[in-house]
């Protein structure tokens, strides 16, 4: 994908003295007192404002904080506890602007933090006056929050149309650039794994993938749905059987190009779903009409870790169980295992996903994973992101 790197202006001397204006991604988990309870955010954003530092320019860092009401400004929606913490980081201080929109005091070699952007009139609905007063501030817009790359805001795109330069920031084109290797050139097979609750609520992302790749491994509440499509019997688990002609045409999709969805020859099953629960190991054709599944089976695990094993790349997004309860780990934990042991190029994303992926240790063996959620997911249905659309459109001119 073709946009203008903020690595590579600055390589090329492009950015000392400028006022350079960076949209992170800082909307952190707070506790109720206000104190930061994971910072991960905050310290992914700093190699992007430092690079920009390092390079001589006047810098400028917005973010959007929880969910502030435009217009109303309140002393809980301030990005005050993120710059003190970043601060902190950074060995600096790091100023807070409020009212920002009509004009900023900064100069070369100075940071400043421009007070929550959401707070602004007419940003969620890309205001273009607002945008191009954003526009204005700066001679460099850098884009690097691909968790709101999927909204078309003024401070994510609306300031991008308008900016003298817009381009892409470590984060986001890092994200860019796995998107790509994983689903536009991968390298064959390409197996995706696709797992929740609800088929509806991944049914565009599992027609968009049974286009492209070799294999869908389902799981969780849409494997459920699609033992359902396949004729066997699932107990009182999780699923909807009003969408078994969906299900069905996924399969057929996959078929019609020698490909598969595979179906689960054995499951875990639980009579209540608790974590104390006793799980009981069986064959997918002899679960009980009081029964639930709570994770795939040990030979299905097996079964698809050997498939995985020979991938090419793999695209993650949801465990195949109920991983939160350890007598239904099983499955997640042996794919999880499988995707780490693999030589495959490999991109998780997804919230259950990244907890899955702390819980066993194989951060350092995953190939790319995407902080962004609902961009991670819009991106496996194949829509084209604001974010990306915008930054391509200015680096083509």
């Amino acid at each position: 994908m073709n946009v203008i790197r903020f690595s590579d202006l600055c390589a090329q001397g492009k950015v000392a003295g400028k006022r350079v204006f960076i949209r992170a991604d800082l909307n952190v988990p707070q506790d109720d007192a206000g104190n930061i309870t994971e910072d991960t955010r905050i310290r992914a954003s700093i190699p992007c404002i430092q690079m920009a530092l390092d390079a001589g320019a006047a810098v400028m860092v917005t973010s959007h904080l929880g969910r502030p009401s435009e217009g109303d400004f309140k002393p809980e929606d301030s990005l005050a506890p993120v710059a003190a913490r970043m601060g902190e980081l950074m060995g600096r201080s790091i100023p807070v602007v409020a009212n920002w929109v009509d004009g900023v005091q900064v100069n070369a070699g100075q940071l400043v933090m421009l007070e929550n952007c959401r707070v602004n009139k007419g940003e969620k609905k890309n205001n273009e006056e607002l945008a191009k007063k954003m526009a204005a501030l700066c001679d460099i817009f850098v884009h690097d929050a691909f968790g709101t790359a999927h909204r078309a805001e003024a401070s994510t795109y609306g300031i991008a149309q308008f900016a003298p330069i817009a381009c892409a920031g470590p984060l986001l084109a890092a994200e860019m650039d796995a998107i790509s290797k994983a689903l536009l050139a991968p390298k064959r097979p390409l197996v995706a794994i696709v797992a929740g609750s609800k088929v509806s609520t991944k049914l565009t992302i599992l027609k968009s993938l049974a286009a492209n790749v070799d294999q869908l491994i389902v799981g969780g509440g849409i494997a459920n749905t699609f033992m359902l499509a396949a004729g066997l019997k699932i107990g009182k688990s999780l699923a909807e059987p009003d969408l078994l002609d969906q299900a069905t045409a996924v399969i057929e999709a996959m078929k019609a190009r020698g490909a598969a969805v595979p179906i689960p020859t054995d499951v875990v099953t639980a009579k209540t779903f608790a974590a104390d629960a006793p799980a009981t190991v069986k064959a997918a054709t002899d679960v009980a009409e009081d029964d639930l599944i709570l994770d795939i089976g040990p030979q299905t695990a097996q079964a698809l870790a050997t498939q995985l094993m020979s991938a090419g790349t793999i695209v993650w997004n949801g465990p195949v169980g109920v991983f939160e309860f350890p007598a239904f780990e099983n499955g997640t934990k042996v794919i999880a295992q499988a995707i780490a042991a693999s030589s495959a190029f490999s991109i998780a994303g997804g919230g259950d996903t990244l907890a899955a992926i702390a819980k066993y240790g194989i951060e350092d063996k995953v190939g790319y994973i995407s902080t962004g959620g609902g961009a991670f997911l819009e991106v496996l249905e194949g829509k084209t992101l604001p974010a990306f659309e915008v930054l391509s459109r200015r680096f083509a001119g």
